[in-house]
């Protein structure tokens, strides 16, 4: 019996073939390129799953590689960019999957501000615009300053642009007409402080937390993404209430069955969303999740894509995640090891030769293991975004906080080599 997975994310394909094999399915990928998966594919052992090369954007092309697998029972889609349709496709095959339209909702963040808005879940509305100077009069009276223009649809911080004052709105529209957008640009109200996110599982609409992960952005106008802790120790009573907003906001927005992973601001008034993605975290947040719950939670993906109640959500108490996550700020009872994880950026463009420091990780405390995301060879370009990430390194701790400092230390050892060329 087989699952397919229509691409996934860089890091955890190791611990979805296993998943799969604990339910008895062999996994096959459906990818446009394997080289994203390089590291995880080096650690495995060669045969552990099959693998299909198709074009992910070409459906029809996709249909009937599914249609040659034997005894198809499932299909996983935990990416955003392949997500409607995973979706669609899902439905053709008569597999258990999300409605498709709830998936399209989802995947437009200016729909979904829009909805929550209405429901009384945010405090902002939102204003699509054309990307043009023109546009700037309209955001003025309709969202006002300070405010946040984004992609519709855009992924991995491209395409974000915070602007407090007018001077930085007409910028941002001017940079933004020289961009192509997966969605349409729009704009909504931004809000003051720190971000994490909310790891939630659900089915049939109980929505369980298993944790909340520390999101640390990069100075303005920047919004790429630094590091990251799990899980962040909040007195019981916010974690309470984190668990009630986040289960009302996935409610409304038509998210009932599998992972969640809702980015929000914890401002001065409580949560305000800034995206849901339908899937687990992406970077090292499902092998956080892993070693903090002592457990492979791709168990629960391969679960809801068999349509069935993930056994999961039986292992967590509320609110929030089983004692392993439920703490008082002073302390913290887990079945494993809090970690954290800092993305490792080049100083300039130009074409990456390699890093200089990994032979020494061994000396810091945490246990720091190097997951690279770029090869040599590779030119990067766009350092304001998660696209100039060239590795994660990541390492643990007894506490998300001390888990933090320990990767920052061993991350800052780190250095990639870039050789700048013309275009640097």
């Amino acid at each position: 019996m087989t699952i397919a997975a229509l691409e996934a994310l860089t890091f955890g394909l190791g611990r979805l073939v296993e998943a799969a094999g604990n339910a008895g399915h062999r996994l096959c990928l459906l990818t446009g390129d394997r080289d994203v998966y390089r590291h995880e594919l080096a650690h495995l052992d060669p045969g552990a799953l099959d693998i299909v090369d198709v074009d992910p954007d070409d459906t029809a092309a996709c249909a009937a590689a599914l249609a040659a697998l034997p005894d198809l029972k499932g299909l996983i889609n935990s990416t955003d960019t392949w997500g409607v349709p995973g979706a669609d496709l899902a439905a053709k095959f008569g597999l258990p999957g999300p409605d498709p339209s709830a998936v399209r909702l989802l995947r437009d963040k200016s729909r979904v501000r829009a909805l929550l808005h209405e429901r009384g879940l945010s405090r902002s509305g939102t204003v699509d615009v054309p990307a043009d100077v023109s546009a700037a009069a309209n955001i003025l009276r309709t969202v006002g300053l300070p405010a946040v223009l984004k992609d519709s649809a855009g992924t991995s911080s491209r395409n974000v642009w915070p602007v407090r004052d007018e001077r930085q709105l007409r910028t941002a529209l001017a940079e933004a007409s020289q961009r192509a957008f997966k969605g349409r640009l729009f704009a909504e109200r931004f809000f003051s402080g720190p971000v994490y996110s909310a790891e939630t599982l659900g089915w049939e609409g109980e929505t369980r937390l298993l944790g909340v992960l520390s999101r640390q952005m990069s100075p303005e106008p920047s919004v790429r993404e630094e590091a990251a802790a799990f899980p962040v120790a909040f007195p019981h009573a916010e974690l309470a209430l984190i668990e009630d907003w986040v289960g009302r906001v996935l409610a409304a927005a038509g998210h009932d069955n599998g992972f969640a992973h809702v980015e929000f601001v914890l401002t001065a008034d409580g949560p305000e969303l800034v995206e849901i993605n339908r899937r687990i975290g992406g970077a090292l947040v499902g092998e956080a999740l892993c070693r903090a719950l002592g457990t492979n939670v791709y168990d629960a993906m391969v679960d809801v894509a068999l349509g069935r109640r993930p056994a999961l959500l039986d292992a967590v108490v509320g609110p929030g995640a089983p004692d392993a996550l439920n703490s008082p700020p002073t302390g913290r009872r887990s079945a494993g090891p809090a970690t954290a994880f800092v993305l490792v950026y080049p100083d300039c463009p130009g074409t990456l030769t390699g890093w200089t420091g990994l032979d020494g990780l061994s000396a810091f405390p945490g246990s720091p293991e190097w997951y690279p995301t770029a090869v040599p060879g590779r030119r990067v370009e766009h350092l304001n975004d998660q696209r100039g990430c060239t590795g994660i390194l990541l390492a643990e701790g007894d506490t998300a906080e001390l888990a933090l400092h320990r990767a920052l230390s061993a991350a800052g050892s780190i250095r990639p080599t870039v050789v700048a060329d013309d275009r640097g």
